[in-house]
């Protein structure tokens, strides 16, 4: 028996999940509430969307995303773990960490009293993992389907010493153009600036694009916005768990280069997202002792203008 038809028989009584093969070998879940729609790629277990009843997508998705085993998405809610950008020493290690292009299990779903659906994914470990990460450690992440949209990652050191654990949720957000949309929330923060060779600066005003944007704030609290005039919307992002914020744009130049940006409402993809990422990452890398478990979650709401 194929394991979609496995997922199929097993959740066959969770009327809220369809499961379907978008391409050979790489299967996706369709969840549906009366609030929401979300599908989630068990590669990774990566949100791909999330649309509200009655409004736009939150999550952006690039049209030309590749849905491969072993290769990541562009787009959606990628999940950066167990370190955060390079590896400190081993440079042929996959940026981000491996956990979004290693499959993950469905562990289990099921309705919330209030109409929400919840879902629990674990990893499977292969050994080229296991060999990138030999920390004896559990790690769950599980997605919440209602109103909003939750997204929990958690992480328990197994062992008996303690590790440094660096992660984000890469979240893309689907806006309606780079050049009006703006994050509020960060004033006052210092971050690093990645595309001014990391120098240390302090946020004034709200977070603006004019181009390529890779920027690490420090120290961040637990909520922020992305205020969106065109889509007439803010996006508001609420963490726990979360010590650090990643705000990131390509800029035109440098999604040519990458090649998978695509095209949305007849502009160039990466004109209609932002990424605004939940993260431990630089100086708030976190070290987990043995025994403890750490949660960060991340909870996305749309409040509409007029």
């Amino acid at each position: 028996m194929s394991q979609l038809e496995t997922l199929r028989r097993r959740f066959a009584s969770a009327e809220f999940l369809a499961f379907g093969e978008p391409a050979p070998d790489f299967i996706s879940i369709e969840v549906r509430t009366a609030f929401s729609t979300a599908a989630i790629a068990l590669q990774g277990a990566h949100v791909t969307s999330w649309q509200p009843v009655g409004q736009k997508p939150v999550i952006w998705l690039s049209t030309e995303a590749k849905f491969a085993p072993g290769k990541s998405i562009r787009g959606g809610v990628p999940l950066c773990w167990p370190w955060f950008g390079p590896h400190a020493t081993e440079s042929a290690y996959p940026g981000h960490g491996f956990a979004r292009t290693i499959p993950w299990l469905l562990v289990d779903a099921w309705k919330l009293p209030d109409g929400r659906a919840r879902l629990e994914f674990e990893p499977v470990m292969n050994d080229a993992a296991c060999a990138m990460w030999p920390h004896p450690s559990l790690v769950k992440n599980i997605v919440t389907v209602g109103q909003e949209l939750e997204v929990e990652l958690a992480t328990t050191n197994t062992g008996h010493a303690a590790f440094p654990l660096g992660q984000a949720l890469h979240t893309y957000f689907r806006i309606g153009d780079i050049r009006q949309a703006s994050v509020a929330g960060l004033e006052g923060c210092s971050y690093i600036d990645k595309v001014a060779g990391g120098k240390r600066k302090k946020q004034q005003g709200a977070v603006t694009f004019a181009g390529e944007t890779d920027r690490v704030y420090l120290g961040t609290a637990g909520c922020c916005g992305i205020v969106d005039p065109v889509l007439k919307r803010t996006i508001l992002i609420t963490s726990t768990g979360s010590r650090s914020t990643v705000v990131w744009n390509p800029g035109r130049e440098k999604a040519a280069k990458m090649g998978d940006f695509g095209t949305m409402s007849g502009k160039p993809g990466e004109d209609c997202m932002v990424c605004v990422e939940t993260a431990n990452a630089a100086d708030d890398v976190i070290t987990l002792a043995p025994g403890e478990t750490h949660r960060m979650t991340a909870q996305y709401r749309v409040i509409r203008h007029g």
